[in-house]
């Protein structure tokens, strides 16, 4: 089975388990005012799963290919180059997620972000400071007011340590 296959069959997994606490463990804890609401919390999650694993199952039963016997393009995943992909890059751009969203309450939405995305251009190629910083903060600060102020969503702008 080709790689494609293989990470689509992940994803069909991935897409059945977050389908099933969508569609069974989210809602009971809904209060009952709630429950006779037409669109719930769990509406979002539950189209994602179904349309994830449509989607999955399109790439791993093969629908979307129309020719097999032509040479993997440019563009396709060959696994027998994969060391020539930057894993590297990828790699380092998961961790930088993953410490992103555990540093996110800690040191509040705009150190948190403003780190991320400064760490993230820099991983992906980008060396001008001078160029990094202003843009980082320019939209951490922009999607702060918007989600602050415009949306009033609360997001902790600073380290817990500097109060509220």
């Amino acid at each position: 089975m080709a790689l494609d296959r293989w990470i689509a069959l992940i994803f069909v997994a991935f897409c059945c388990i977050y389908g099933y606490a969508a569609f069974f463990t989210m809602d009971h804890l809904l209060p009952p005012f709630m429950q006779r609401n037409p669109v719930w919390p769990s509406t979002f999650p539950k189209m994602l799963a179904v349309l994830g694993a449509v989607v999955g199952l399109i790439v791993l039963l093969g629908i979307e290919q129309t020719d097999d016997s032509a040479e993997p393009g440019a563009t396709d995943i060959n696994y027998r180059n994969l060391r020539e992909y930057k894993l590297g890059q990828a790699t380092v751009l998961l961790g930088l997620m993953v410490a992103y969203a555990l540093l996110l309450r800690p040191a509040g939405f705009l150190l948190a972000t403003t780190v991320f995305l400064v760490a993230g251009s820099a991983v992906l190629g980008e060396r001008k400071l001078h160029v990094m910083i202003p843009v980082a903060l320019i939209a951490t600060g922009a999607v702060w007011y918007l989600v602050q102020e415009v949306l009033g969503i609360f997001l902790r702008p600073f380290p817990f340590f500097l109060g509220n």
